[in-house]
């Protein structure tokens, strides 16, 4: 039988009140509460604890604070990836973050999501990943959907609502954001 960790991660129905996932919440929340208010300078021990908060993610990561996601563990990035302040990740499942991506702030990455059925919805939840390409400028308060996918070398507008996947050296904005340019173009 599967735990509801498990089937959080594959994406499947799951309760989000399981004695397990408040233990990996309250874990994170420890650490968040470390980085955001004793440790708001990035030096060492901010960076340390940004290791720990966040696993998957290589040393050169930069978080300016204030900084909120759920788990820590679901965030994968690539290199120089930077986020501005107030940003908010629902890593209920996995986010993947290419290399040399600039995160404005209060950008808000929501991979969680919930039943439209509302008996479903008072006993579960369900998570779709999202996807940042590489060499990805995401303008401050953004808010990008569960399931969404950009591609590589895109410019997502500041305020943009991204609901739908975003194609390769694309410039969107808007809510709901909407391809405007094509970018990088002969």
């Amino acid at each position: 039988m599967n735990t509801e960790k498990e089937k959080m991660l594959a994406g499947e129905l799951y309760s989000p009140v399981s004695k397990e996932l408040a233990e990996d919440r309250l874990r994170a929340k420890k650490l968040l509460h470390r980085l955001n208010v004793t440790e708001y300078i990035m030096d060492g021990k901010a960076a340390s604890t940004l290791r720990e908060l966040l696993p998957n993610a290589p040393k050169d990561l930069y978080i300016e604070p204030p900084f909120h996601c759920d788990y820590g563990y679901n965030i994968y990035c690539g290199g120089r990836v930077y986020f501005n302040v107030n940003c908010v990740l629902l890593d209920v499942v996995k986010i993947t973050i290419g290399s040399n991506v600039f995160i404005g702030p209060g950008t808000h990455i929501y991979t969680a999501s919930h039943p439209l059925d509302a008996k479903t919805r008072r006993k579960s939840a369900l998570a779709k990943p999202v996807t940042i390409g590489d060499d990805c400028w995401i303008g401050g308060g953004v808010i990008i959907c569960p399931g969404v996918t950009i591609g590589n070398g895109c410019v997502i507008g500041a305020g943009a609502v991204v609901t739908r996947d975003i194609p390769d050296n694309s410039q969107a904005q808007g809510n709901p954001a909407r391809v405007v340019k094509k970018l990088n173009q002969p």
